[in-house]
């Protein structure tokens, strides 16, 4: 593929699935459709243990890209749609979920999601998502005590960092390394608004500055942007990152330096989070059921 036809914005798509696991050896396989503006994942859990799970870009259709994820995430699985008990619909796309059983907002899932993905003394867990970021307070269940979002631009979302890795002409996967790789910080890029910054680059390029230098200077932008979204709602330890900018060393890396502390870690993809919290909300509503049908 040439450069001229190369999509340095897209994401590596990928499916996953434990192969040491019988899944019908199971009594709940539950399920979390999370259809974002940008990807779309779908995570299957057994007994609310991650089973499977596949990650991949959001088309046009929300129903379709629904069914494309949870397909692709049962591949190879031997399980079939009819054989999950309860399946819940997250993101931004949730409604248009045509398997699902109840949609849930993504604020709840990233919170119930988190609370697995990093335990339960996580507190504060920042949802850097394609369109949007998301402060979220959290119990020590998961449970959303206060929320904080900055939906009115992309800067600081992962649409935002796919707009600069075309212009730059660099993978979307390669651009946090290469933004560390600079022996000096520049000062971040003035503007917070997508088009405006793209323009501010450019003229950067034409100044001579090097792709590394301009990516470092957007880096430092988005982090100080989302930064002065948790200074509003207030930090409160511990922290995590979910979503695809969590996968952005150099966002990543700036964000701590500014707020002085590290953010968790976790063996899970930082994307599926949504998913995860939407799959376990579908297990406890079929403990739920259950224990009607009991009584």
């Amino acid at each position: 593929m040439s450069e001229n036809t190369a999509e340095f914005w897209r994401w590596k798509e990928y499916n996953w699935h434990d192969e040491t696991v019988d899944p019908r050896d199971g009594e709940i396989i539950s399920a979390g459709v999370d259809v974002g503006s940008v990807s779309s994942q779908a995570v299957v859990m057994i007994d609310g243990k991650l089973y499977a799970y596949s990650n991949m870009r959001t088309g046009s259709d929300s129903p379709d890209s629904a069914r494309k994820a949870m397909n692709w995430a049962l591949e190879n699985t031997g399980l079939a749609l009819d054989d999950i008990h309860y399946t819940v619909g997250t993101g931004y796309g949730r409604v248009n979920v045509p398997f699902a059983d109840r949609a849930i907002t993504e604020i709840a899932c990233h919170a119930r999601g988190g609370n697995l993905m990093y335990g339960p003394t996580v507190r504060t867990i920042l949802d850097m998502g394609g369109q949007d970021c998301k402060a979220i307070h959290c119990d020590e269940r998961g449970k959303v005590t206060n929320l904080l979002m900055n939906d009115k631009c992309a800067a600081g979302t992962g649409r935002g960092m796919e707009v600069f890795a075309d212009l730059l002409a660099v993978s979307i996967e390669e651009v946090g390394d290469l933004s560390l790789d600079v022996e000096e910080e520049p000062p971040p890029v003035s503007s917070t608004c997508v088009v405006f910054a793209k323009s501010e680059a450019s003229s950067l390029l034409r100044e001579g500055w090097s792709k590394k230098r301009v990516l470092a200077a957007y880096c430092s932008a988005m982090a100080h942007r989302v930064v002065s979204l948790l200074d509003r709602i207030g930090m409160e330890k511990d922290f995590a990152i979910t979503g695809g900018i969590a996968k952005n060393k150099g966002v990543v890396t700036r964000l701590e330096r500014e707020l002085k502390l590290t953010s968790m870690k976790s063996e899970y993809d930082t994307q599926i989070a949504g998913a995860i919290g939407a799959a376990l909300f579908a297990r406890a509503l079929v403990e739920k059921q259950r224990k009607k049908v009991a009584k």
